[in-house]
């Protein structure tokens, strides 16, 4: 994100203030009446290098606003006077002042800063990401368990196979375990490193690239964690409802593992932040570890579910399936991470 300063003030007052403020090119300004002197292409080289624009009129805010979204697709500006109103409705995001700004600058704009402080810009910007990147979250955690539990379905139809969970099982899974984690994911907080990564493309859909691979990859993790529960349960037990209990315990100690693994995308999850997680994840990992405690032991949840009391030996089988999809995903990520590392640019 680029910051560019256009003020109606003297340029040498301009240039004072941006050299104070640190933006990237101060020692050149643009006045106006050079701008006015300008054609499109020239206006359109100069304002890809020069960040400071002083003696500035209506006309010229709104040529430059126009010039930045040919050369950078996304602009957002910032005004308080009735002579911003045209700029702060061509832009893509219009910010007006709330306290000192002019009602005609409030009404143009699509954001009114209610502090009047240039720093809440950022603020907003790094909230909104965190709010998309917890979305993607959300996805990328969603659909790989809902993946997992059609592919299974569908295999064991097609193979013959008994099913190694039931639908009321699913149900169980997906309206009770499966939300409870998911809902965590819309409280974390912004990665350490959100603000350092570049703007996503207006065009990018959430469902492209690598978060499509990680529901892919995770629907087959899910799939053979299913499938290894239920085959180990038959061999070792040869009781199908041991078997289908182990395979739904299996499926949801995979899913709290993999909730500390899509907590960080792009970074590795292993680590003291990482494991001890946030007081609302830790929450609903203790919320669910009860109600898993409940479908198996209970007699009602029992009758109901037709589940079974598992073995001490079963429940070490379920969370060693969840050690190993974390353990999985994070080499994924390191290698995902050494493979762009070495691209070029």
């Amino acid at each position: 994100i680029r910051v560019k300063m256009i003020t109606g003030d003297h340029a040498r007052t301009a240039g004072a203030i941006a050299r104070k403020l640190g933006l990237r090119n101060s020692e050149r300004v643009l006045t106006g009446k050079e701008l006015d002197a300008m054609d499109d292409d020239t206006l359109a080289r100069e304002v890809a290098e020069v960040d400071v624009f002083a003696r500035t009129s209506p006309e010229n805010k709104l040529r430059l606003v126009k010039a930045l979204q040919a050369l950078h697709g996304v602009v957002a500006m910032t005004g308080d006077g009735v002579n911003d109103a045209p700029a702060l409705k061509r832009a893509d995001v219009g910010i007006a002042m709330g306290v000192k700004g002019s009602e005609a600058a409030r009404e143009a704009a699509s954001v009114v800063l209610l502090d009047d402080n240039f720093a809440s810009i950022a603020a907003a910007v790094r909230e909104g990401r965190a709010v998309y990147t917890n979305l993607k979250k959300g996805i990328a955690f969603m659909l790989p368990i809902n993946g997992g539990e059609s592919i299974s379905l569908i295999t064991a139809l097609l193979l013959g196979l008994t099913l190694p969970i039931s639908a009321l099982q699913i149900l169980w899974v997906n309206m009770v375990s499966s939300v409870v984690l998911a809902m965590t994911l819309a409280f974390e907080p912004p990665e350490p490193d959100v603000m350092k990564q570049p703007p996503r493309a207006r065009e990018e859909k959430l469902l492209q690239g690598f978060v499509a691979w990680r529901v892919l990859f995770v629907s087959l993790l899910f799939l053979a964690g299913i499938f290894a529960a239920w085959f180990w349960g038959m061999h070792r037990y040869d009781n199908e409802v041991l078997a289908s209990t182990l395979a739904v315990n299996t499926l949801v100690a995979m899913e709290m593992f993999y909730l500390f693994a899509v907590r960080y995308l792009d970074s590795r999850s292993i680590t003291l932040a990482g494991v001890l997680g946030t007081p609302v994840v830790l929450l609903a990992v203790a919320a669910v570890v009860l109600l898993q405690w409940m479908f198996t032991s209970l007699p009602w949840f029992q009758a109901t579910f037709d589940s079974a009391a598992l073995s001490v030996e079963m429940l070490v089988f379920a969370v060693g399936a969840g050690v190993l999809v974390l353990v999985i995903l994070e080499i994924e990520t390191a290698i995902r991470r050494r493979l762009l590392s070495s691209v070029p640019g």
